[in-house]
């Protein structure tokens, strides 16, 4: 399967040529590199908070992610805007809340019936829409070719062909009649090696241009297939079948993240590349099912939503293991462009980690958990979050979700949410619901 991957590269990278990206940003492009930082966003799917070496677990080896945090401005306390994948990921590449970008679920609500054919073409067709909408946002690789940036998307891509998202180059085609909605191609990345990506660096390199690179791999995102030598050894650890395969595909997903740290050091461009580390979501694996734990993927809770969320550039960001500030996911886009002088864009709620007096200024970041399967706004909200440490507040949507109460909990004092406090609390409760209000209105 390696020269099929390669096959794809190469032709992906020739007809890559061929396509114009979305025309949002008309810029020349500036060849000077020196000051200008490759940059690689490394996004794990499906991965709780905790299941990492350094993040506490005594089960999970993850060396190389180890190494990344130590060599990172690390916030552990890290967190993404809604707990599943599109949406989330949407959010990454626009530096917007869902409500603003518009992907709420990962399908648009369709008919699902009995015959698959149909089914899938029901959900392209209601789609379709969603995807034209997505394409006229301004996106980062949109605004990184005010500074001459060639694009590269590998892996999870629920939004169509990589060109709708301004991708120059990408694996992920997005054609429905080819098995295209949330990677194709793009899902072979790491799970079947890394040529696709050597490609494109030499690529860059020949042409004497940074680049962006999105690394997403299904990983360790089911299926849990690992490799036969970590299951053996995660088998030992564990008497349940499904936490060793889950603990094994951490591990497995750990080893590409150091291939590709190794790619871009044998290539001697390790002190001129910004690496930005991120979870899309959580997943607690169920340890005796398939499936997750209903605290986690797709919850409002912090095995949910809570990541790690790293910056490394050497010999520019200085390494620290922040435990106490709370940053987003949409924060990852004006940092990158803080650090490039590009001008953020006014629309976006996030800040740059980057400046201490803004980092210590934040008194809020804000979460939204909609259906899988959405309609508008109003029909498919569940919950909305607010974190202000200490505290979170999840208000459950009057309607759908009228038979939940309230929840208040001090995360730092109760990390995995065990006791609400809402009851004992009211003004603290009535302050975040305005903060969520106005946060609503915006």
């Amino acid at each position: 399967m390696m020269k099929k991957i390669s096959k794809i590269s190469v032709i992906t990278i020739i007809l890559g040529v061929c396509f114009s990206c979305t025309n949002k940003v008309k810029t020349a492009p500036n060849n000077k590199t020196s000051e200008q930082p490759n940059i690689v966003f490394i996004i794990s799917d499906d991965q709780s908070w905790t299941d990492y070496s350094f993040m506490g677990d005594e089960n999970i080896e993850t060396p190389r992610l180890d190494q990344l945090a130590s060599e990172s401005l690390t916030f552990t306390r890290g967190y993404v805007p809604t707990s599943l994948c599109s949406p989330s990921l949407a959010s990454m590449i626009t530096g917007l809340y869902p409500k603003n970008h518009g992907i709420l679920g990962n399908d648009v609500a369709y008919d699902r019936v009995e015959d698959k054919a149909k089914s899938k073409e029901n959900r392209a067709e209601k789609y379709k829409p969603l995807i034209a909408q997505f394409e006229k946002l301004t996106t980062l690789p949109d605004l990184l070719k005010v500074k001459g940036y060639l694009s590269f998307q590998t892996g999870k891509w629920w939004h169509g062909n990589y060109k709708i998202g301004g991708f120059d180059y990408g694996m992920t085609h997005g054609d429905p009649n080819r098995g295209g909605r949330h990677g194709d191609y793009g899902l072979e990345i790491g799970r079947k090696g890394l040529d696709t990506i050597n490609n494109f660096v030499d690529l860059a390199l020949e042409k004497k241009k940074p680049f962006f690179l999105w690394y997403a791999p299904f990983l360790p995102h089911q299926p849990h297939t690992p490799p036969k030598d970590l299951l053996a050894k995660y088998k030992k650890k564990t008497s349940s079948e499904q936490l060793a395969k889950y603990w094994a595909m951490c591990e497995w997903f750990d080893q590409t993240c150091g291939e590709l740290m190794d790619l871009v050091e044998n290539k001697g461009l390790a002190e001129n590349t910004l690496f930005v580390y991120v979870c899309d979501n959580g997943w607690v694996q169920n340890p005796t099912k398939d499936t997750y734990m209903k605290n986690s993927k797709r919850a409002p809770y912090d095995l949910g939503m809570r990541t790690p969320i790293m910056y490394k550039w050497k010999g520019k960001i200085t390494p620290k293991m922040d435990t106490e500030s709370v940053v987003s996911s949409v924060d990852m886009l004006p940092t990158v462009l803080n650090i490039l002088g590009i001008e953020k864009p006014e629309n976006l709620p996030g800040i740059n980690i980057l400046d201490e007096q803004k980092l210590q200024k934040r008194d809020i970041i804000f979460g939204e958990i909609y259906a899988h399967d959405f309609e508008t706004i109003e029909k498919s909200l569940y919950y909305n979050i607010a974190i202000a440490t200490p505290y979170k507040l999840i208000v459950p949507d009057a309607e759908i979700k009228k038979e939940e109460e309230i929840q208040l909990f001090n995360i730092v004092e109760d990390p995995y949410e065990k006791n609400n406090i809402a009851e004992t609390n009211p003004k603290i409760v009535a302050q975040l619901k305005e903060k969520i209000a106005t946060f609503r209105a915006d």
